[in-house]
C-alpha cells in the first residue's frame, strides 16, 4: 500500500516542478522504467532510488514507526 502512495507523491512534486519523466530519471540517475513503474506503484524501491529521488525532487525521507497494540 505505501508503494503506491508514495508513487502519487513523486508524480505530484515532478508535475508541480514541471519536470518529465524522462528528465526527472536523468537528473536522479534511474532509469526512466523504473521511474514509471515507481509512479504506478508497481515497484518497490531501493533505499538509493529514493534518495536519489528525494534529493532532485527537494524532499526528505522520514521514517515513521507506528505501534500497534
Amino acid at each position: 500500500m505505501w508503494v503506491k502512495e508514495l508513487g502519487i507523491v513523486i508524480k505530484n512534486r515532478r508535475n508541480a516542478l514541471r519536470i518529465t519523466q524522462p528528465y526527472l530519471a536523468e537528473l536522479a540517475q534511474i532509469s526512466v522504467n523504473t521511474l514509471y513503474k515507481l509512479e504506478r506503484g508497481e515497484a518497490n524501491p531501493t533505499l538509493d532510488v529514493l534518495e536519489k529521488l528525494a534529493d532532485v525532487l527537494g524532499l526528505e525521507l522520514k521514517i515513521e514507526v507506528k505501534k500497534t497494540l
